[in-house]
Parts: C-alpha cells; structure tokens; sequence
C-alpha cells in the first residue's frame, strides 16, 4: 500500500516478484523497460499498450487486454463502500482486512 501521492509503477516490481503467471496485462502507465524486462524474466507475456516514447516494439493483444475490464469493474464496486473509498483504517493491516471483507460480499 502506498500514499495517495506515490506512482503505483514503482511499487510493481515487488508486487509481480514471485508470480508465476502467463500474461501480465496492465495499463499504460506501468509501460517501462524494468517492468517489462521482469515480466518476460518470469516467463509472463506483457499485455500493455505501448506508449509512444518506448522505442521497444512488441505485440500487444487486445482481446485479452479487454479483459483487464473485470478488474476496474470490481474495484469500481469495491470504491462504492464508504470504508474502502475513504479509508478510515489508520494500519495497513486493518484496511486489508476490510478490503478482503468488503470483496467478499461479491464472491458470495
């Protein structure tokens, strides 16, 4: 978890660390060569649009970047609930627990 001022793209190296996974699909903001060169390390191929000050070519599949929709469907859902929006939980710990609560309500 970060502050509301820090870029979510420096804290993705450590979040995708360890994952074993087939396609690692992300928005534009998290295209950067680190990202990009760890993604392949792990053996994940990178579903990212290529912003136009990358001089790095690859291909980029659109049908399965649609699916990233899913996601910023659910946590639009998550944001919905007070709690979560506005996060009244001063640790980290107990926000996480409030998260995993609120989601849940959706699996059920």
């Amino acid at each position: 978890m970060t502050g509301g001022q820090a870029n979510d793209a420096a804290n993705a190296l450590p979040l995708i660390a360890g994952l074993a996974a087939g396609h690692l699909i992300a928005d534009r903001a998290y295209d950067s060569h680190a990202i990009l060169d760890h993604a392949e390390a792990i053996g994940a191929r990178p579903i990212i649009p290529q912003r136009s000050c990358m001089n790095r070519p690859r291909d980029f599949d659109p049908a399965i970047y649609k699916q990233r929709n899913r996601i910023e469907r659910t946590i639009g859902k998550l944001k919905q609930l007070r709690r979560i929006a506005t996060r009244y939980d001063r640790l980290p710990e107990n926000y996480l627990a409030s998260l995993c609560l609120a989601s849940l309500s959706f699996w059920c």
